[in-house]
């Protein structure tokens, strides 16, 4: 072989070289997006900030109970909170834990005295989108109701202070229900994987093998004071500042965490049950709190929280008030 002929076999082959490195980079590409927008990798996934450092006198215990998974499968379209005394789109289907009280034409006031889940005697309902599995054979609301294989409240302190107990029927809400087309503002969707929590983002996880989703609620928890509702149910209990502390005007009350964790088949499309209008977006993710915990329960969660002490309430006669 000359001189020139080697040369332009050796070209060749690497333009069929490059050729194939980039046709392997863009399967792997039209392989990962294939999911669409609203999914996305976990190393893709922004990391957790880390925790403000709790001052001196900060409350830093934690409280933590059981109300079950909605085993019983308490569902309805209702929202007690934002349009009472009437069910919403049939598609929008709502999961609870808590009070049992809540059906499609329920008030706040009707929660009083209903039976509850939750094993230490907490009233309080807590409730949000159910997940369901995105079946392609259906329509885009179909699919079967996923049920959390874990579900975990816990209420946490502030790292600037003190907390005050929360009264009886306050309301509060996290997340928007129509971020989707609204620009986001009040947007708080927070989704990881079990294997990745140092991660989290605002779009479905697609996990890893033997990896559950992880969805996290993460109240506000600054209250004006006086009002148990407002206009929006977001401007009378609102998120600390950058620092952990309050808005001036406001007091700290505990802060309510809920985490779920979903067994979704590996490779399996999941979503949550969006409003017509909202694409299933999982920015759209959002949900409720009514709280009804006795007076007395809710001074033992206010003592752990202020003495830094960690509690454990999720087996019923555990602790007395």
């Amino acid at each position: 072989m000359s001189m020139a002929s080697a040369g332009r076999f050796v070209v060749a082959l690497e333009a069929l070289l490059t050729a194939a490195v980039l046709a392997t980079v863009v399967t792997v590409h039209i392989a990962r997006d294939s999911w669409g927008p609203y999914y996305t990798r976990m190393a893709d996934a922004e990391v957790v900030p880390a925790a403000v450092a709790p001052v001196a006198g900060a409350s830093t215990g934690s409280y933590t109970w059981n109300c079950g998974r909605n085993e019983r499968g308490h569902r309805n379209s209702a929202n007690i909170v934002v349009t009472p005394r009437r069910p919403g789109p049939a598609h929008h289907l709502h999961d609870y834990v808590g009070n049992l009280g809540v059906r499609d034409d329920s008030t706040v006031a009707d929660l009083a005295g209903k039976p509850t889940t939750c094993s230490n005697g907490d009233a309080s309902t807590y409730f949000w989108a159910v997940l369901r599995l995105a079946d392609e054979e259906q329509n885009e609301h179909g699919g079967p109701v996923q049920v959390p294989v874990s579900l975990t409240l816990t209420y946490y302190g502030n790292p600037r202070g003190p907390v005050l107990p929360m009264p009886p029927l306050l309301v509060a809400a996290v997340g928007d229900a129509y971020a989707h087309t609204n620009g986001g503002a009040q947007a708080r969707a927070r989704w990881t994987c079990s294997n990745a929590l140092e991660r989290q983002t605002m779009k479905y996880p697609i996990c890893d093998d033997g990896a559950t989703v992880v969805r996290i609620f993460d109240f506000p928890s600054c209250w004006d004071g006086r009002q148990l509702d407002s206009t929006g149910h977001r401007q009378h209990v609102v998120f600390p500042g950058a620092s952990g502390g309050c808005p001036v005007g406001t007091f700290a009350v505990p802060r309510l965490q809920i985490t779920m964790t979903y067994a979704v088949p590996r490779g399996a499309r999941y979503q949550i049950d969006a409003f017509a209008d909202q694409d299933n977006d999982p920015a759209t993710d959002h949900g409720f709190l009514v709280n009804l915990m006795p007076e007395a329960r809710m001074a033992r969660v206010v003592t752990c929280l202020n003495k830094g002490q960690k509690c454990d309430d999720t087996a019923p006669g555990r602790s007395a008030p």
